[in-house]
């Protein structure tokens, strides 16, 4: 097969992972009408969880998978703990707060939060760009928390707005982690959520919420674990290996957000308020500046998870 061939494939794969997770802002909304952040943790987990089961069955790694599991099970309840569980607990607790629109234009954020956490985590020094980087992307947090409101200061939803922020925390901190993990990105994963899922039913006993939901509830979960959580992970790593420039594939990622907005307009019916495009705008602005190349040096600093044949 020629290069050329797999440069389009990779292309392909990566625009579907990219229309997939467009339509995942969407897709949590709708099923919050239905479930409890918690019990849409569990049930997305379950079916992601049987997604990446059957890829592994498919490509006939099952086996695999099983020794894995007893090879690895304390750091894979560790990694579990922090994804799936903590961070999507507090995305979809985010989502509840906030309109959709919000929500997922804080949650871009995390590639910037993941190069501020390696200063601390890594040792990694911080570059006078990515300070600059940060004001601006954080700058846009502030109009869209406050909905352009700077001045005054009011956010819409406080907890809402601090929740959507701490989850970009937890998932870059579980990226910054998964450089040290030794385990192959798809098992990995797939041993996360098996590892995870104790811990959420646990969680949703402690709380009185295993009674079983409406339909419209438990489709939401499917698609939200099947797709989200678990193919289009699939598709996108598919993607790296296949293309000739991790760069050009990781800079599909920036389409998804007007993409996001578009479905979360037509499919959920939010009105796009202006400080939702002014806010995404610098968010997307400071990410730019982050990713520009550097003449002088190379840069040598941890890459985001888009570019590094991740999620």
């Amino acid at each position: 097969m020629s290069p050329q061939h797999h440069q389009k494939k990779a292309y392909a794969f990566g625009l579907g992972a990219v229309l997939a997770w467009s339509t995942v802002a969407s897709a949590f909304k709708l099923s919050l009408q239905y479930l409890s952040p918690m019990q849409l943790v569990l049930y997305a987990s379950i079916a992601s969880l049987l997604s990446l089961l059957s890829i592994l069955a498919w490509q006939k790694r099952l086996p695999e998978w099983i020794a894995a599991f007893r090879l690895h099970w304390k750091s894979s309840l560790l990694f579990g703990a922090l994804n799936p569980f903590a961070y999507y607990l507090v995305l979809f607790q985010a989502y509840s707060l906030l309109p959709a629109q919000e929500a997922q234009a804080i949650n871009y954020t995390w590639a910037l939060t993941m190069t501020l956490l390696a200063v601390p985590l890594l040792g990694q020094k911080l570059r006078p760009r990515d300070a600059a980087a940060a004001l601006v992307c954080y700058l846009g947090v502030l109009v869209i928390g406050t909905r352009g409101q700077l001045l005054e200061l009011h956010f819409s939803n406080q907890l809402g707005v601090l929740l959507a922020l701490g989850s970009t925390l937890l998932w870059a901190g579980y990226w910054i982690f998964n450089t040290r993990d030794a385990r192959e990105p798809v098992l990995g994963l797939a041993l996360n959520f098996a590892c995870s899922l104790p811990l959420s039913l646990a969680w949703c006993a402690w709380h009185g919420q295993l009674a079983l939901p409406a339909w419209q509830g438990l489709a939401g979960a499917a698609y939200v674990g099947a797709l989200e959580m678990g193919f289009t992970f699939v598709l996108w790593l598919s993607a790296m290996k296949l293309t000739r420039s991790t760069a050009s594939i990781a800079n599909l990622i920036f389409l998804s957000p007007m993409v996001s907005l578009l479905l979360i307009h037509l499919i959920v019916g939010e009105p796009i308020l202006s400080s939702t495009l002014g806010g995404l705008a610098l968010i997307l602005g400071g990410l730019l500046l982050q990713k520009l190349p550097l003449k002088a040096q190379a840069d040598t600093r941890l890459e985001p998870p888009s570019a590094r044949d991740l999620n």
